[in-house]
């Protein structure tokens, strides 16, 4: 009856169109009056307790950093460098788009805001040179979602904090997977370009066009490196790092770059306070629906069901992805991240898995759910920036989601691609 109740009040609310963060919180309040003996008081306390985190610290700064970056010229520049090394090619404008938004991705941490930034350049760049409009949203949208693999990355985080993981072997471990995401969104971007005969710029760049380039973004290109050395050289804590990437972004937008006034200054702090806001509410809820499972038991009843069916691990990996690709269509990122971690740890981590390498296919699920409707957050940044149709990005989005779900299962069966780097230089 407990079980039924939860999830079926939070199920009615979320078709009702309540929003997620209150769907959870409902849920769970009306689960604990009427089918337990615990006092509905729990539910506000587990979520305002769950808050005094040190390590969740880290998200609010890197949504500052992210929201200043694209404000203050920097993902403007990385725009220019990726269009310089490779906008000339065939399909280059949205292999330009990809490149950019991984370079974003490894500076913002945010799906969303990463489209945002790279899409209202990119957009109409490509229906400009005869690119459907319906690609280069998708596509776009598409590559945004990237930002929550390659670190930073607030995923990323909340993944460590709640399987208490290292965050910064996590950040190491969305390298490589990141990567190969973006080839393949590639290879289908040219693949697709070649079809439509969506030329490139047709300019071909000198070496001194590329050096040009480079200088240009040079101080965009060393935040990544600022953050991740800054922590592997024991100088700070990922969540200071978030700290710094957000001063050093304040200063090079403000002082360096001086396309942030004070003005836009005030704007971006009151912007990413409301964007932080709702992610805390967020999570302050889910912790309290996830307190809920565990208090139940549904952990333990999910993972003996899951390897009731089949006590192979490839089949079982199959399972969860399929599992976690229909979460991420209708549940956001944070929300599955807290709820989904304490069922589905326990299950890999008895086949042998390493939390690592889970935590990877556990994000990459939820960032394909990034441009799966009915939620699929990105498409609709991306049809509000590129101004088209929802069904005309859904309809092109079919052989880049088929080429998304590729690369999960190639980072899923092959998991050197997670382990490796974090193997090597974490202590």
């Amino acid at each position: 009856m407990t079980v039924g109740l939860l999830f079926g009040v939070f199920f009615v609310l979320m078709l009702l169109g309540v929003p997620i963060a209150l769907s959870l919180g409902l849920s769970s309040l009306v689960t604990m009056v009427f089918a337990t003996n615990s006092s509905p008081n729990v539910i506000i306390q587990k979520a305002f307790t769950s808050l005094d985190s040190f390590p969740l610290m880290a998200i609010p700064f890197f949504i500052l950093a992210g929201v200043l970056m694209s404000s203050g010229g920097i993902s403007k520049r990385l725009l220019d460098l990726a269009s310089v090394l490779i906008g000339f090619i065939t399909g280059g404008l949205a292999m330009v788009t990809i490149l950019a938004s991984m370079f974003f991705a490894a500076i913002s941490g945010s799906g969303p805001a990463t489209v945002a930034a790279i899409g209202s350049f990119m957009i109409p760049s490509m229906r400009a040179r005869n690119y459907s409009g319906g690609f280069a949203a998708a596509i776009t949208a598409s590559a945004g979602s990237i930002g929550v693999l390659i670190p930073p990355s607030i995923p990323l985080v909340m993944y460590g904090v709640v399987g208490t993981v290292s965050i910064g072997s996590m950040f190491l471990a969305g390298i490589l997977p990141g990567i190969i995401l973006g080839l393949c969104l590639m290879i289908v971007s040219f693949v697709i370009a070649k079809k439509n005969k969506y030329v490139g710029t047709g300019e071909t760049p000198s070496f001194k066009d590329v050096l040009k380039a480079f200088n240009e973004a040079k101080l965009a290109l060393l935040i990544p490196v600022i953050i991740l050395g800054g922590i592997y050289a024991g100088i700070f804590s990922p969540t200071e790092s978030a700290a710094v990437a957000a001063v050093y972004a304040l200063i090079v937008g403000v002082f360096v770059y001086k396309e942030l006034s004070w003005k836009d200054v005030y704007d971006t702090f009151s912007s990413a306070a409301l964007t932080n806001a709702a992610t805390v509410i967020i999570i302050g809820f889910s912790i309290s629906f996830a307190y809920l499972m565990t208090r139940e038991r549904i952990p333990v009843i999910i993972a003996d069901f899951i390897v009731g069916i089949t006590d192979s691990p490839i089949l079982i990996l199959l399972i969860i992805n399929v599992f976690l690709l229909i979460v991420g269509m209708f549940i956001d990122t944070i929300s599955a991240i807290v709820i989904l971690t304490p069922i589905l740890l326990p299950v890999v981590t008895d086949i042998g898995m390493d939390p690592v390498h889970f935590g990877v296919i556990l994000i990459m699920n939820l960032a394909i759910g990034f441009v799966t409707p009915p939620l699929g957050v990105n498409l609709f940044v991306a049809t509000s920036v590129g101004k088209v149709s929802f069904e005309s990005i859904v309809k092109a989005m079919v052989p880049i989601l088929i080429t998304m779900i590729i690369s999960l299962l190639i980072v899923t069966y092959f998991p050197p691609l997670s382990t490796w780097i974090p193997n090597k230089l974490t202590p």
